[in-house]
């Protein structure tokens, strides 16, 4: 597969997608972008906006197996990853596995369970494997995590730690439609949910391919060096608790790959670079309680250091 096949497949499952979440184009290229460029997704908005809805369209697009969780205060570590049960006919523990074994994961309100469940996540999320037991068990090659969360306003939410909302390639939100794509959005839903009409445009195998396609996208040392001062600085600007770690450098150079051959160019220019640093940067950033109470935001801080970082030719 060359740079146009990869491309146009990319663009088909945008498009499918499309059809269902209405006008949230840009929003569903990133989605599709942190899948191909080997990171997870969290969805963070107000009950409502489609997160879910979002989640299950992409399964549907791509022709990968897919499981959803549903968070809750008593969801259990072996409710995802899956416990070792005595089988008595048999004399021995017969492997059950979790929800986790699957290829796209949807962890629906994550927040919303316990801190030592949220971290069963971790190990999975970097290294595509489990622990269980004491025994090590792999998961899937293109093994995603969409994971969605309320406000952390919300009632009943734990908010995630940081070592957790590292792992993820980007933050993302969906917000309000327009008032004409919300008339459509009824219209779809008189008889049937449109997510049910859904069918794959991508196959397993044609999706091996374009992930092998999009490591092929030309980023110049200039550019590698852009992301470093970039997410560098956020680690010594004024009022920034913590900064973003080199794994926010490395998940903006796979997305700036990702999103590159999505728009049907094969090398990365500064644009995309200033366009990924809201969506990967700004929820790994902390800002001091003065920031805050001043009005002041992790996206607001990410636009003054892009303003005062020389822009490579």
């Amino acid at each position: 597969m060359d740079f146009s096949d990869a491309t146009d497949h990319l663009n088909k499952v945008v498009t499918n997608i499309g059809d269902v979440i209405r006008g949230q184009e840009d929003t569903i290229k990133l989605l599709v972008a942190a899948f191909i460029a080997g990171g997870h997704v969290l969805m963070e908005d107000v009950p409502g906006t489609g997160k879910t809805t979002l989640a299950k369209s992409f399964a549907k697009s791509v022709d990968l197996g897919f499981q959803r969780i549903q968070f809750t205060p008593d969801l259990l570590p072996s409710d995802i990853l899956g416990v070792n049960i005595y089988d008595q006919s048999r004399g021995e523990f017969i492997m059950h596995k979790g929800a986790i074994f699957t290829d796209i994961l949807l962890a629906d309100e994550i927040n919303r369970a316990s801190p030592r469940t949220q971290s069963a996540l971790l190990e999975a999320m970097a290294e595509k494997q489990v622990s269980i037991e004491r025994e090590l068990n792999r998961l899937s090659d293109n093994f995603f995590v969409i994971a969605t969360q309320n406000p952390v306003e919300s009632h009943g939410t734990y908010p995630l730690p940081e070592a957790q909302m590292d792992r993820f390639f980007i933050k993302i939100k969906l917000g309000y439609i327009e008032a004409e794509e919300e008339v459509t959005v009824l219209s779809q839903m008189i008889e049937q949910h449109p997510v049910e009409l859904l069918q794959s445009v991508v196959s397993a195998s044609e999706i091996t391919e374009i992930i092998d396609v999009v490591k092929k996208v030309r980023i110049s040392e200039e550019i590698k060096h852009y992301i470093v001062d970039i997410v560098s600085k956020t680690r010594s600007y004024s009022g920034v608790l913590l900064g973003a770690s080199p794994r926010a450098s490395i998940a903006m150079l796979k997305m700036a790959q990702a999103c590159s051959l999505i728009n049907g160019e094969d090398f990365v220019t500064p644009d995309i670079i200033q366009e990924l640093v809201g969506p990967v940067i700004a929820h790994r950033i902390t800002l001091d309680q003065q920031q805050v109470f001043s009005g002041n935001s992790a996206e607001k801080v990410l636009d003054k250091i892009i303003a005062e970082i020389a822009v490579p030719a």
